[in-house]
């Protein structure tokens, strides 16, 4: 983009919140979860792997973050230059094999390079301290898990983590049996999970994505599945299992066409 674009887009953002009444009344507060939407919306555009509507979805979010700029401006807090400089001196800092004298060759190096560096300047030296409460789970699972191996705690081979997914869900296949602790039983099912997320960073898979994945080809079969059921002019809702599960076969089969 060229300088004269930005400065144009940056014009725009400062026209809107002078005159657009919905521009004028947003704060840091209220503009956290339509940006915490926008993220998400970016996410599924890179699942899709749909260029227009990852550019579209990039775009959005950048909106927000020079609308943030301008908040910040307006109080006497930041700007975009100071987020930009300050982006700037971080970039270098953190990539001393490139601006510095540090070598690394690998990509394992330079993510436990990143994690020496941004660990000297946090107050607590902890190497989980500053792993954000406010994570969803399956994301945090996944930060845990990357953070521990820059220290050397992570596993040698994918054999191992493969039957350390088993052993946990052994494990929680006997509390089940004992139909006696749900506290146990959530405990178990935490393990197990956990031991799947490993696994599947171990390989470099993302577990997030995986996920999404199923989710998406679930909604799609259901889907499919529930409009034969119409077509056919029954009722989904008084069908057996085991019926709903020959339009559950029928969707699978249409699908692989």
């Amino acid at each position: 983009m060229s300088k004269n674009k930005f400065n144009e887009l940056k014009s725009v953002v400062s026209v809107l919140r002078e005159k657009c009444p919905w521009d004028k009344n947003q704060t840091f507060q209220s503009l956290r979860s339509l940006t915490i939407e926008e993220v998400y919306e970016l996410s599924e555009a890179i699942i899709n792997q749909d260029p227009k509507n990852i550019e579209e979805e990039a775009g959005d979010l950048l909106l927000h973050i020079l609308f943030y700029a301008k908040l910040g401006e307006e109080k006497n807090l930041f700007s975009i230059n100071t987020i930009i400089e300050k982006l700037i001196d971080k970039l270098k800092e953190r990539h001393p094999h490139i601006y510095g004298n540090l070598k690394a060759d690998t990509s394992e190096e330079v993510e436990a390079n990143w994690e020496k560096i941004k660990k000297r300047k946090r107050k607590s030296k902890e190497t989980l301290s500053n792993v954000s409460r406010k994570l969803p789970p399956l994301v945090k699972a996944m930060r845990i898990q990357e953070k521990v191996k820059t220290v050397g705690f992570d596993w040698e081979k994918k054999e191992q983590v493969l039957s350390k997914v088993d052993e946990e869900l052994k494990e929680l296949k006997k509390e089940v049996q004992k139909k006696q602790n749900n506290d146990k039983i959530e405990n178990e099912i935490g393990d197990l999970l956990f031991s799947v997320i490993n696994f599947a960073r171990f390989i470099g898979i993302d577990p997030e994505k995986s996920l999404e994945k199923t989710n998406v080809k679930f909604i799609k079969r259901f889907s499919s599945m529930e409009k034969s059921i119409l077509e056919k002019g029954k009722d989904l809702n008084k069908m057996s299992l085991s019926e709903m599960d020959e339009y559950w076969e029928l969707a699978k089969k249409n699908e692989r066409k």
